[in-house]
């Protein structure tokens, strides 16, 4: 694990677990069910015309409901977290085939680590002396994979 000690934020997360114990958040999609949001929610002005329903489409949420997603992070790291994960759960090509929104994937995981990393900045500039860390979420798909010799 010689590359973990080149990282300056690896060496700061050792030095704190050696420390302390580290929690990270817990369920994004529970949290976003919280807000009952509508298809008009999780669309808005820019998938209007979009020809796929988009409710349940959590991830879409960093693009078209930021500051829903920002609240949540702060929520977890109010409660005591000290990594929060970010809205990614199913940003991948396969996931978002099911929505018809392949074409955006880079910018849902773009806007989910900038969401979560302006929270865990936000917090870290409370308390310098508990940083905030955020850590790439990656769900399973909804599709098997396998492999078969011939």
């Amino acid at each position: 694990m010689k590359w973990l000690k080149m990282k300056p934020v690896f060496k700061q997360l050792r030095n704190i677990l050696n420390k302390r114990i580290l929690i990270i958040d817990g369920a994004m999609g529970t949290m976003i069910q919280r807000y009952g949001l509508s298809e008009e929610q999780f669309r808005t002005d820019r998938f209007k015309d979009h020809p796929h329903d988009l409710k349940g489409d959590n991830d879409l949420l960093s693009i078209t409901q930021p500051e829903i997603i920002k609240n949540i992070h702060r929520e977890y790291f109010e409660a005591g977290s000290d990594i929060v994960e970010t809205n990614t759960f199913s940003a991948t090509f396969v996931a978002q085939a099911d929505y018809k929104l392949e074409h955006i994937v880079y910018e849902l995981n773009y806007q989910s680590a900038k969401i979560a990393k302006e929270a865990a900045a936000e917090f870290s500039a409370k308390t310098p002396d508990k940083p905030r860390f955020v850590a790439g979420a990656l769900g399973p798909t909804n599709k098997s994979l396998s492999l078969s010799r011939m």
